[in-house]
């Protein structure tokens, strides 16, 4: 592929609200058209250079795949191609359902390039799956074909034939990824699992006629890998991907985001970051490739700024030995930076460095859920890596702040704006409308504006209330988070966004919970919160109010929530029976005091367990900090190492 080199500009990076405000007086520039531009333009600046690489296994993170920048974009453009060749067009929606694995890239950027990706969550059940590809109006899927071990064919080929959209399959083989001898065993296997399923018919035997299957490797192979076949054209605004949002609830939530948005969204935040991404940086990619945050800050950032994406195994950070082996993935890698959630760091804080060479590492991006302030501080006392927290959602493309990585990181916070990305605090009132502004420190609900604004939600009923007119002609994006702003523009957090409960990162919608409990004979009412927990940030639990007269067990519900759930995540970790829902005074159940409960019993669990002998604990809520945990302890009980184990929660306490 003929791409002209040239050179990377210099960027110092942001250290305060002064140097946003310098590069938004100096004007926006003129950004690339496309995903594939901005790759495009990155590989001319040193096509040699290491785009891509990928371990299967963590036994064999010494011994890597690894695609230069031309071989990448090649890579890409025949993706691309293939999908053209077989009717792509600009609207149509081509869905993946895939680990993390070269094709996923390959995938995204090839598919961005001709139609429109939607990224579909591999963890989830077929039934919500198919939900998701008729809601997507899918015509093409990728994902996996069948071998040991893996259950996304088996999960898929069961609704097929229900989702009337899809015209191509496209299946990517794991032996494609096996190396020397293995390779042949592993065919072999793959062949036997295809057997085993559907005999001597074979994929085709399984397939409804209406769908034509291709094989991923074979059919972008002969395609051209030099330039787009389709000639587009790329308008900014054209949609370039499907997005999931919210969780997984009965009705899919599906968020529509353009070429526009994503290009800009990962210019912003590298000139927020500056020279620490650039090119010859390595970044580690840990996060699955259906979320935002592992396409964007750990895919499109780095691919822009002609980084070095290491792609470890393809269950990412949950890969057998990744986590345990990870210090020494970054000591062969010399990995500058990494995004994970608060549980992974708190993971990473049980392997021990064992005298690994750790100064690659520049910075740690956290976002997801708060990161508990001991984590936080005895993470960077152990490996001298500064954690940047964030803020950013998928309705916003991925970033939206950042602790300044050359500035100021105030822990709890999530930092400052992206240039040109508007955010504030604002007073609406009840029925949604704008009031006012809020005052430095005041709390409100948290507003974003700017390019990286998505266009909706795929489903028109979904997009009532999501906007607010502030009156100033820019189109503002209500968060549902509530938040603050202090004095030198660093944004806080106070509550949560629409009450989802966040397990490791994983965004789960209470009503996943709570509608199958609404089909149970028994059940009245039903609340689903999340329990604080050390290692992944929040449980489901819920609550249950029974009907008059009638009789149930929190087993047998727990095992009707069990087989009704089709997200694993989701099953709640408790069930309780109460009495009494708490409601507000106009009917609604108010989850607060629900949370609040729980909040208290798991810091006093945590107490207890910790040997320290409490009076009382209570969780209220507070305008200003959220949630304040007041405590009593015994008198003998050490109040340090009652400290100890309080700084480990996202939580304001007060010791009596």
């Amino acid at each position: 592929m003929d791409i002209p080199q040239t050179a990377a500009p210099t960027r110092q990076g942001i250290t305060s609200t002064a140097d946003i405000e310098a590069i938004e007086r100096a004007g926006l520039p003129e950004l690339p058209a496309s995903t594939y531009e901005m790759i495009r333009q990155s590989a001319a600046m040193d096509p040699e250079g290491p785009a891509l690489s990928f371990f299967l296994t963590a036994d064999e993170l010494h011994k890597p795949e690894t695609w230069s920048y031309r071989e990448f974009l090649a890579q890409i453009t025949r993706t691309a191609n293939f999908l053209h060749r077989i009717g792509v067009k600009k609207d149509t929606v081509v869905a993946y359902v895939l680990p993390n694995l070269p094709e996923t890239h390959f995938v995204i950027w090839g598919g961005q390039s001709a139609g429109i990706v939607a990224a579909l969550n591999p963890l989830l059940e077929g039934k919500a799956l198919a939900q998701l590809l008729k809601a997507a109006k899918a015509q093409v899927l990728i994902t996996l074909a069948p071998f040991p071990g893996t259950d996304l064919w088996s999960k898929l080929q069961p609704h097929l034939g229900s989702i009337g959209s899809l015209r191509h399959l496209v299946l990517v083989d794991l032996p494609s990824r096996v190396r020397g001898l293995k390779h042949y065993v592993a065919r072999l296997m793959q062949a036997r699992e295809t057997w085993r399923l559907h005999g001597s018919s074979g994929l085709q035997g399984a397939m409804p006629a209406s769908i034509t299957l291709h094989h991923f490797s074979q059919a972008i192979a002969g395609e051209n890998p030099d330039r787009l076949d389709s000639k587009r054209v790329f308008d900014p605004d054209d949609t370039s991907s499907f997005f999931c949002t919210g969780g997984t609830t009965g009705l899919p939530k599906i968020a529509m985001r353009t070429h526009r948005n994503e290009v800009f969204d990962a210019w912003s935040a590298g000139e927020f970051i500056g020279d620490d991404i650039a090119p010859r940086t390595v970044v580690y990619c840990g996060l699955p490739l259906f979320h935002v945050n592992a396409v964007m800050a750990t895919g499109l950032l780095p691919f822009s700024k002609g980084a070095h994406v290491v792609l470890g195994t393809p269950q990412g950070y949950r890969g057998e030995g990744v986590v345990k082996r990870f210090w020494e993935i970054v000591e062969h890698y010399g990995i500058n930076f990494f995004s994970g959630v608060p549980t992974l760091y708190s993971a990473l804080l049980q392997v021990p460095i064992d005298g690994r060479k750790l100064d690659s590492l520049h910075y740690g991006l956290c976002g997801a859920a708060p990161m508990s302030r001991e984590v936080f501080r005895n993470f960077q006392q152990q490996t001298g890596l500064k954690i940047l927290e964030g803020y950013g959602l998928t309705e916003a493309t991925c970033i939206s702040s950042i602790n300044p990585p050359r500035g100021e990181r105030r822990i709890g916070s999530i930092g400052l704006r992206l240039p040109f990305q508007d955010m504030k605090s604002v007073v609406l009132a009840d029925s949604g409308a704008y009031m006012r502004d809020c005052a430095t420190d005041e709390v409100g609900t948290l507003i974003v504006s700017g390019p990286n604004v998505f266009l909706g939600y795929r489903i028109a009923e979904q997009n009532r209330d999501i906007w607010v007119d502030c009156g100033d002609g820019k189109r503002w994006l209500n968060t549902g988070d509530l938040a603050r702003q202090d004095a030198d523009g660093y944004f806080w957090l106070v509550g949560r966004k629409k009450e989802l409960i966040i397990r490791g990162g994983h965004n789960i919608d209470p009503l996943v919970i709570e509608e199958p409990l609404y089909r149970h004979p028994a059940v009245e009412l039903a609340a689903a919160i999340g329990r604080p927990d050390e290692y992944a940030g929040e449980l489901p639990v819920v609550y249950v109010q029974l009907k008059s007269g009638t009789s149930a067990t929190e087993d047998e519900l727990l095992t009707w929530l069990t087989e009704q759930i089709g997200e694993r995540a989701a099953v709640p970790k408790q069930v309780h029976i109460i009495k009494t829902m708490p409601l507000t005074s106009v009917g609604k159940i108010f989850k607060p005091e629900l949370k609040n409960r729980e909040i208290g019993d798991a810091l006093a669990q945590a107490l207890h367990n910790a040997g320290i002998k409490i009076r009382s604990i209570e969780a209220v809520s507070d305008g200003q900090k959220g949630v304040i945990v007041n405590l009593q302890l015994e008198p003998e009980a050490s109040a340090e190492a009652a400290r100890q184990v309080l700084r480990r929660y996202p939580f304001f306490f007060q010791l009596g």
